[in-house]
């Protein structure tokens, strides 16, 4: 596994903290997620840029196919991106009142 060093300023050091403390994961792994998600975020929109530089390139008719069969696809990604981004629930105490 690679290492990755970074500076980060007190703001955004302190929300991280805070955000890997309420969601009980470290800062590194919320760091990793976080990288992947901007990744994946940055493939998809050139992937769709792509499709659409293709769909102007071969006319109307089949810029509207292209992009109906595309839309199926990305949907389909999209579904299970956010089964795969499913967080567990932050760990919380309930104090209960003393009777």
């Amino acid at each position: 596994m690679a290492i990755l060093n970074m500076r980060l300023d007190e703001d955004l050091d302190r929300r991280l903290a805070r955000e890997a403390e309420l969601v009980a994961r470290s800062r590194s792994e919320l760091a990793r997620q976080a990288i992947a998600a901007f990744l994946a975020q940055r493939e998809r929109q050139r992937f769709l840029s792509e499709i659409a530089r293709a769909a102007r390139d071969r006319g109307e008719r089949e810029a509207v196919a292209l992009a109906e069969e595309a839309l199926v696809t990305d949907n389909e990604a999209l579904g299970l991106a956010e089964l795969g981004a499913a967080e567990p629930k932050a760990r919380c105490r309930v104090r209960r009142k003393k009777r």
